[in-house]
């Protein structure tokens, strides 16, 4: 699949406008584009680890087997990058974030969530929207393996926020009572990051 042509993509941007599926300021498209800050860390499944730190009551360290042996959930999700371009109906297959924090335990002074990723990405939400059942950390996209480009082996998935939040190549979760701004909320893109309420920048 790529772009629709310049009249369907025109006509499938007004429709799902006018049905309330996609966010102002945005565009549809077929097309999965590829959008990453510095170089693809190229993490094989073996050598991949979870790490889950802060208020909970059970820190935890998670190793491929263990990951893929937690409740496994399918969600089907719109996708909103900042820029401008929504994908629609992509078929994520993980681990939900909710199931998680079931095994950890979380402590009541967690407020929120510290993503860190392989190669120094960072982002962070406030534990509410995390909580919400449809975020997963995802390891397969549309009945495949979540390819290194698109985050691999285990990328998270926040579909209710701009794509931004929803942190490539995940290797740590801290649950905090401070918020702590990630790599690209300290330079100067939204805190929140609503894709409804046009949160692109915080300025």
């Amino acid at each position: 699949m790529g772009f629709f042509g310049s009249g369907e993509a025109k006509k499938a941007t007004a429709a799902a406008r006018l049905a309330g599926r996609l966010p102002p300021g945005q565009y549809l498209t077929e097309k999965w584009p590829v959008l990453t800050y510095g170089d693809t860390p190229g993490i094989p499944p073996e050598r991949w680890r979870l790490k889950v730190v802060g208020l909970v009551e059970k820190e935890l360290e998670l190793d491929w087997q263990q990951f893929r042996a937690l409740p496994q959930a399918t969600v089907t999700a719109d996708f909103h990058c900042v820029t401008g371009w929504s994908r629609f109906d992509n078929a994520w297959e993980g681990v939900r974030f909710v199931n998680l924090m079931q095994a950890a335990g979380l402590r009541p002074e967690a407020k929120y969530v510290a993503m860190h990723c392989y190669g120094g990405y960072t982002t962070n939400l406030p534990l509410e929207a995390m909580l919400d059942p449809d975020v997963l950390l995802a390891c397969r996209h549309g009945g495949k393996d979540l390819a290194p480009e698109h985050g691999g082996p285990v990328r998270l998935v926040v579909p209710k926020r701009y794509a931004y939040k929803s942190a490539k190549w995940l290797g740590g979760l801290a649950l905090t009572a401070e918020d702590q701004p990630g790599f690209w909320e300290v330079r100067g893109y939204h805190n929140e990051a609503d894709p409804w309420k046009e949160e692109r920048y915080s300025f």
